[in-house]
């Protein structure tokens, strides 16, 4: 058994199958990998893949565990090759991040910036999702961290921590009705249609508990999972817009009126998540704590011996998040 046909078999199901598009990332030929992963499968004994003709259609159930164990094989040798390397040069690598768009275009800028002057060296990796597939990107490592609001709970697998508080805000044209509103209530936006993200992006849950606890049901017209895009259509009239409050600059949206929504929905919680048994980089400790000043070296420390969400709850109870 060779770790090349371990990060063959990985790689293949993680290419839909696909072993052509497998050969391609791997920059090796589709031949090359069909043969590996049969001399794997004849030691084994069993099959990983099943087949019909030359295509592989399933992952076989023996092949799911092995698949699996494969993983945390080549997550191990990359934590070796972790450790090498910070050791050799601690200030050469690669970060890589998977994050929501509000993340990466309103949080992240300043952060990523004055991590690129500290570590000029360390090539910075950006990828954007849903808060699932973030999720899912961390746990299988693809990626060193997931930040997100929604999503990170679904795998247990992630070491998940506090960033900040986030609140909501309501966006309109100027002259719009609800500028003339005394004071903004749920009834009020409930009467008009509204544009928003779509669930499971940015907090959205909290947006339709607070209607549903009043027994109301607001008309949703439109939803993105982009804040400027849901700027854009505010600004063609489709409907009221509900946007995280940091999405919003009067500078740069100088058309649009910002109306304060934090009493009317809960405060989410941006969180940032790291897969269990990760090597921590000196880079990477030093960029949590850009992102999260109260997160430092020892408070990570201390998160990672959390063996679960009571006790990590415990961990940051005292802790008054900053607010955004």
């Amino acid at each position: 058994m060779k770790l090349q046909q371990l990060r063959y078999i990985w790689e293949v199901a993680h290419h839909d199958l696909n072993v052509s598009a497998t050969a391609k990332s791997l920059y090796t030929s589709q031949p090359g990998i069909s043969k590996q992963i049969r001399l794997l499968e004849d030691e084994l004994g069993l099959e990983v893949f099943a087949r019909s003709g030359k295509h592989l259609t399933r992952v076989t159930p023996a092949g799911e565990s092995i698949i699996h164990t494969a993983g945390e094989i080549l997550r191990k040798v990359e934590n070796i090759k972790q450790i090498a390397q910070e050791f050799s040069n601690e200030k050469k690598g690669v970060l890589s991040l998977a994050t929501t768009h509000t993340q990466a275009r309103y949080a992240l800028p300043p952060v990523i910036s004055s991590f690129i002057k500290q570590y000029p060296d360390v090539a910075l990796h950006m990828h954007q999702g849903s808060p699932t597939q973030i999720a899912e990107m961390a746990a299988d490592g693809t990626v060193d961290f997931a930040i997100a609001t929604e999503g990170l709970e679904l795998f247990g697998d992630l070491i998940m921590m506090p960033c900040y508080r986030w609140n909501r805000c309501v966006v309109v044209p100027k002259g719009h009705p609800l500028c003339k509103v005394p004071k903004l209530t749920l009834e009020a936006l409930a009467e008009y249609p509204i544009v928003t993200y779509v669930f499971g992006f940015t907090g959205r849950s909290k947006l339709d508990e607070a209607f549903s606890r009043r027994g109301l049901s607001p008309k949703v017209v439109f939803t993105a999972a982009d804040a400027d895009v849901i700027k854009t259509y505010v600004r063609l009239g489709l409907g009221v817009g509900i946007v995280a409050k940091m999405a919003v600059d009067e500078q740069l949206d100088p058309d649009l009126v910002v109306l304060d929504a934090s009493e009317l929905f809960e405060s989410s919680v941006t969180k940032i998540g790291f897969r269990r048994g990760t090597f921590m980089r000196g880079f990477m400790y030093d960029f949590v704590e850009k992102f999260a000043p109260h997160l430092n070296r020892d408070v990570v420390a201390k998160a990672v011996q959390c063996r679960n969400k009571a006790e990590m709850d415990e961990l940051f109870e005292k802790v008054e998040l900053p607010t955004h």
